[in-house]
């Protein structure tokens, strides 16, 4: 999902802003002095203490999609002592701009949102110090990309369909990514802008592992021809282009999440009306960190600990609307159901993303935009 719109509350949390959303920030503006922590922000977490105790403050930054409950959060509030506060600069990509514009002077204690497409960026730059937490899961390892940054969930950024308006048209749904630019599917993709989008970017990611550097220039070129619509960001793809969801637009096929259809099944029904093309998927791995200079290193420490605790990890399909790392999480029923990873999704290095990444958006536009 584009982490630079709002999105709207029909579909789950990871897909729009939502009031829990800002749940830090009002923690925080509440001036919360709760259960935990010694003073000046150090120690692990506590449980069950009686003493009232000021731990500190603590800084997350995220990306502008990061939702847990209220609930939670103010139980590790009341765990450690710490009041949270949040710093959101935008989507992933400005996340990690910022970071590094900002290494001498952090943004705060400790990073969530890193994704893979900005990971290397992020290390490279020297914004994070190393953290292994003792509480990962041996299902977290296959994201691993060092000590510096801690996978906490996942998702495959997929093509959708529109399944009713397949039947209606009495049209094949495509199935892959080479499909889209055949006359049969002409005017009928929306898609958005790796330069202002994450699921954008994502995309672009799954056509240049898909067809390879001597092939994924000419693949744009095609799909161009053949009327694909590129917006800025998922909610103006998903609400008002794509006809498969409350937008009702012309176009059956939209850039989304292979999770997208588990929330769209309709009030009384079994089946979602819309579906994941899973030969179409880039895999999108999110991290944590702890922020090189932060003041709070121990509090900082303890968050990315919280965010692998089986409570965060349970929280994350329903808020946030991707796989938590942790494989024994018990999914939502819809889940199981209608949201299936694919089994062999793209995955590109990300040394080679962060050293082709402007390069490729660069390219890109030229081909599409003009």
């Amino acid at each position: 999902m584009s982490r630079t719109t709002t999105r709207s509350n029909h579909l789950a949390p990871r897909h729009h802003a939502r009031a829990s959303v800002v749940t830090i920030a009002a923690l925080a503006l509440a001036g919360c002095t709760l259960v935990g922590g010694e003073d000046g922000g150090g120690g692990s977490p506590t449980n069950g203490g009686n003493e009232q105790a000021d731990g500190g403050t603590l800084t997350v930054v995220t990306h502008d999609s990061f939702a847990l409950s209220d609930e939670l959060l103010a139980s590790f509030e009341a765990d450690t002592g710490y009041t949270l506060e949040r710093v959101a600069p935008g989507d992933a990509g400005a996340l990690v701009n910022q970071l590094v514009l900002t290494t001498d002077s952090p943004l705060g204690d400790v990073v969530y949102g890193i994704d893979n497409a900005f990971a290397a960026r992020a290390v490279d730059a020297g914004v994070l110090d190393p953290y292994t937490p003792e509480n990962q899961p041996a299902s977290a390892d296959q994201h691993d990309l060092g000590e510096a940054l801690t996978p906490i969930d996942f998702g495959d950024v997929c093509l959708n369909v529109d399944h009713q308006w397949f039947d209606e048209h009495d049209v094949a749904e495509p199935t892959t990514l080479q499909e889209l630019t055949e006359p049969a599917y002409r005017d009928l993709t929306v898609v958005t802008n790796p330069a202002t989008s994450s699921p954008g970017l994502s995309f672009l990611l799954a056509t240049i592992g898909e067809f390879g550097e001597d092939g994924w220039q000419d693949y744009w070129a095609d799909l161009a021809d053949n009327g694909v619509k590129v917006v800025d960001g998922w909610s103006d793809a998903y609400y008002v282009d794509f006809s498969g969801s409350e937008g009702a637009g012309p176009r059956p096929i939209v850039l989304s999440y292979a999770s997208s259809p588990a929330a769209e099944v309709p009030e009384g029904g079994d089946e979602p009306r819309t579906g994941a093309l899973l030969e179409t998927c880039f895999r999108q791995v999110e991290y944590a960190g702890v922020l090189a200079g932060a003041d709070n290193v121990e509090g900082a420490q303890a968050f990315v600990d919280f965010l692998l605790s089986p409570e965060v990890q349970a929280e994350i399909p329903t808020q946030m609307y991707m796989y938590p790392v942790d494989d024994s999480v018990e999914l939502p029923e819809a889940w199981a159901r209608h949201a299936p990873l694919a089994e062999d999704p793209v995955t590109l290095d990300p040394a080679r993303i962060d050293a082709n990444r402007e390069d490729w958006i660069a390219t890109w536009t030229e081909i599409v935009i003009g």
